[in-house]
């Protein structure tokens, strides 16, 4: 434990088993502390229908394919196979469970203290991702709610909400693909703050990866380019959803004013009763780790040129969104980041 690692990875889902492969290629000597009973990172919390919105062979990490899946989109359980087996074919050595409690300046170095006791490098590579952190709008009498209300993080699987009046809120893919299931078992309202945007069924995340990919080659040649609109918050048509549309519950409402204690009231004053509310409004980085090394912003980010802190350049975040890699924050967008990292790394141990 008193051994001065090159690299502290910290997490151990796509973004720190792709930074893992990237350090063990680059002969580092590193650890990867991982929060999770076993491997699969946040895919272990998701839904138990959750569909990829990308075919397998555009959702792989660096060197190895996701096997591909009968019915073209890999499914969550698909993926936490593929992290496993990931895992264990590069032999990444991951420790878990290990809560990294607080990363701090030590020296040269920093002092990573955890519930398994305190590690040390040179370097942090924070890759904890936002699972941790849901975000929830805050509404008006909100307390007063005696219903239930969940946030997509800790959704699984529709049969708890069979026969109830529910409000998805939310327009992305979690709230779509949400409102597709539940609607065959629940009264559901779906909620948007503003009208959802749906991609053309032949666009997935194969055609937004190659969009961004393109948008990210141009800025780093100081020039723009005229992409169609379409981003990775539009909602893909994925079998579900598509099937959705096809039975006419594909369609939102404006969000509600306030609460009741039995449900909600709309803009014009009208109420509804409803049981459970399931917040699709997605996430903020899991940054608490950082917080003495005092570099996390009033907005939850770290200020990164590319991928490593501005003011504490020991520090590289990986896998939180575009502010830390185009695309990074996806199974194969992140291996571009993840590259480009080790590389960083490895020239500053240089």
């Amino acid at each position: 434990m008193d051994e001065l690692l090159d690299v502290v990875v910290i997490g151990g889902g796509q973004a720190g088993l792709a930074c893992g492969y990237f350090l063990k290629r680059a002969g580092l000597r590193f650890a990867i502390l991982d929060g999770e009973e076993k491997p699969g990172g946040a895919w272990l919390h998701a839904w138990d229908s959750l569909r990829l919105f990308s075919p397998a062979q555009w959702s792989s990490l660096p060197g190895w394919p996701m096997p591909a899946s009968p019915d073209g989109y890999p499914d969550r359980d698909a993926v936490i196979d593929y992290l496993v087996r990931y895992e264990a074919r590069y032999a990444l050595n991951v420790e878990r469970p290990v809560e990294v409690e607080a990363v701090n300046r030590d020296g040269a170095g920093f002092s990573i203290a955890t519930s398994a006791g305190t590690r040390r490098a040179r370097f942090v590579v924070s890759a904890t991702g936002t699972w941790r952190h849901p975000f929830r709008p805050n509404y008006p009498d909100q307390a007063l709610f005696a219903g239930r209300q969940i946030h997509s993080a800790h959704y699984r699987t529709p049969s708890a909400f069979a026969g109830q009046r529910v409000l998805v809120v939310g327009g992305g893919n979690s709230g779509a693909q949400i409102l597709a299931e539940l609607s065959l078992v629940a009264d559901v309202t779906w909620v948007t703050a503003t009208p959802p945007a749906f991609l053309p069924d032949d666009v997935d995340g194969r055609v937004l990866f190659e969009r961004a990919t393109a948008r990210w080659r141009a800025a780093q040649e100081g020039r723009t380019i005229d992409l169609p609109i379409g981003g990775f918050g539009d909602v893909v048509m994925v079998p579900p959803v598509r099937e959705a549309r096809e039975r006419g519950v594909l369609h939102a409402v404006a969000p509600f004013v306030r609460f009741t204690e039995d449900g909600v009231v709309w803009p014009d004053g009208t109420r509804s009763t409803v049981d459970a509310v399931i917040w699709c409004t997605g996430f903020r980085p899991a940054l608490s780790h950082l917080a003495p090394l005092g570099v996390v912003g009033a907005d939850g980010r770290v200020a990164t040129s590319g991928s490593r802190s501005i003011d504490e350049p020991g520090l590289w975040l990986v896998g939180y969104g575009d502010w830390t890699g185009a695309a990074s924050a996806t199974l194969i967008g992140v291996m571009r980041t993840a590259r480009s990292t080790v590389a960083e790394i490895a020239a500053a141990l240089a």
